[in-house]
């Protein structure tokens, strides 16, 4: 049995596309940057910190899922904006150029307290968008909940020019290497997730065309 260690609503949809049931817990971490540490030590630790937080509901064999997913500017960090100028502002960096989008993933065998690791890294190339599709993105609200303040899925603002690597970690769940933490404990996966095609957008990624708009 599967506990989601996550309020996104995308990373539960994301998670419904390997055919498994599961429930949802939130976590509550502290998610400030500690000094000198690095995209990937941030992004394992606080998903470390998360799966370790939640207390299943029985005794019964839990295998807990947490994800943390960090824009990743140069040596910069980028989080959800708080309010719509930094959005703004986010979009203005990242506008025209290429950065990277990390995922640390953490899985918990409740019983056994096993725990495994994995990083999933994207390289991502925004289209050159111009001011007024800012003003108009910003102003549907949609980039207030995403880190580095855009979604690749979102159909009408269109972001992405191309990636290398995986599609669905840039959404905030990297299935493919999910996939293969769940299966070295044991964890029955209906669904490849990891067998991918080219779709027409040009991802190697056959659930992009699905996903697109979704929780956009």
């Amino acid at each position: 049995m599967l506990i989601l260690a996550s309020s996104s609503p995308r990373r539960q949809r994301l998670l419904t596309f390997l055919g498994v049931d599961f429930q949802v817990q939130a976590a509550e971490v502290d998610e400030t940057v500690r000094r000198n540490e690095t995209p990937k030590e941030y992004v394992i630790r606080l998903a470390h910190s998360k799966c370790l937080s939640i207390v299943p509901p029985s005794s019964s064999r839990w295998v807990v899922i947490a994800a943390d997913t960090a824009v990743v500017d140069g040596d910069q960090i980028l989080g959800k904006p708080a309010n719509p100028n930094q959005a703004k502002r986010m979009l203005h960096m990242l506008s025209g150029h290429c950065h990277y989008v990390y995922t640390g993933l953490a899985i918990r065998e409740i019983n056994s307290e096993s725990m495994l690791t994995d990083l999933c890294v994207t390289e991502v190339h925004m289209r050159a968008y111009l001011e007024p599709e800012i003003d108009e993105y910003v102003s549907s609200g949609d980039p207030l909940d995403k880190a580095g303040a855009y979604a690749i899925q979102n159909p009408a603002f269109d972001p992405v020019q191309k990636i290398t690597g995986c599609y669905t970690n840039v959404v905030g769940l990297p299935l493919c290497h999910l996939t293969e933490l769940l299966r070295k404990l044991d964890v029955n996966i209906p669904i490849d997730a990891a067998h991918g095609c080219r779709t027409h957008r040009g991802y190697d990624c056959r659930l992009a065309d699905k996903i697109q708009g979704f929780g956009s």
